[in-house]
């Protein structure tokens, strides 16, 4: 991950606005940079997990130990006057995971500035880096933009293209994409809010869009897929909703594989067009990740 960029220019409080993992790469990289973020505004804790543990965004615990103010409206309308009581903030919004209102967005000037993991107007929605990773492009990008009322269809102030080589996983695409757009805006901030920099409406003709993922999109149909297109499904949804597959009695996940010409082990998978999808890690049945030599030693298949 590349070092963030300081820019100490800045004197405009800035309202954050995130709640996913990777919304803290931004909101660390804008912290470390000396930039002034007065607020951290977040999704309100969730359960989570087995024993469903109430558990807190974690910006707002980053923000807690820097002692920024954290505010978890239910509805955004309830922060309206302590955005109002700052003077002149900037709002900057990175997977914060709920569509602002034009009411909010008119509280800042000259609105609020997102950091965007998709070369728009392709890929507006909720799922632009699994959806690159799926359809194999060679190319992705970042886009700072203007948040309008619709999804992703704000004007945009600067885009950087990253080049992709087939073997980009989920996660790995995630911190490449967010550190690269994180270093973008503190590099050009100063400009956007100076006016330097102008946003340029986007082509809604060329608009494609993003689906929300959900559990059931990792279930691996080989009927339907090519080895090279379960294998980037692999690489997409690693983390969520992760892959999955029934070998025999057993049903697991995959997290590793690559595409081959013959059948040699009962982890050599057929898909639509005769070749084989070749399973090399997996999450037994037991939860235990193990490669296929191991799985196959310890499940009869």
């Amino acid at each position: 991950m590349s070092k963030t960029i300081t820019n100490s220019g800045i004197n405009q409080p800035i309202v954050f606005f995130g709640t996913e993992e990777h919304s803290l790469i931004a909101l660390r990289g804008l912290v470390e940079s000396g930039m002034p973020v007065a607020a951290i505004v977040t999704k309100p804790d969730a359960a989570k997990g087995r024993g469903k543990k109430l558990t807190s965004p974690a910006v707002k615990v980053y923000a807690e130990e820097h002692n920024i103010p954290v505010w978890q409206p239910t509805k955004l309308k309830d922060i309206t006057e302590g955005i109002q009581e700052l003077n002149n903030p900037v709002g900057i919004l990175v997977s914060y995971g709920k569509i602002i209102p034009k009411k909010t967005l008119e509280l800042f000037t000259p609105g609020i500035i997102n950091v965007h993991p998709s070369l728009l107007p392709k890929y507006r929605g909720p799922s632009p880096i699994e959806s690159a990773i799926v359809n194999r492009d060679n190319k992705t990008g970042v886009t700072i933009m203007c948040l309008v009322s619709a999804m992703d269809a704000g004007p945009i102030y600067l885009q950087v293209p990253y080049a992709l080589d087939f073997t980009e996983t989920k996660p790995e695409l995630y911190d490449t994409l967010f550190t690269l757009g994180t270093n973008l805006l503190i590099s050009k901030l100063s400009a956007i809010l100076s006016g330097e920099l102008q946003p340029i409406p986007q082509d809604d003709n060329d608009a494609s869009y993003c689906a929300l993922l959900s559990k059931e999109d990792g279930n691996l149909d080989l009927t339907a897929l090519t080895p090279g297109e379960a294998e980037a499904r692999v690489r997409a949804y690693l983390g969520y909703p992760r892959t999955r597959v029934t070998i025999g009695e057993y049903n697991i996940i995959v997290t590793k594989a690559h595409g081959v010409m013959t059948q040699k082990t009962p982890l050599d998978l057929e898909c639509t067009n005769g070749a084989f999808l070749s399973i090399d890690e997996l999450i037994a049945p037991s939860g235990k990740t193990m490669s296929a030599n191991d799985f196959l030693r310890g499940y009869s298949l």
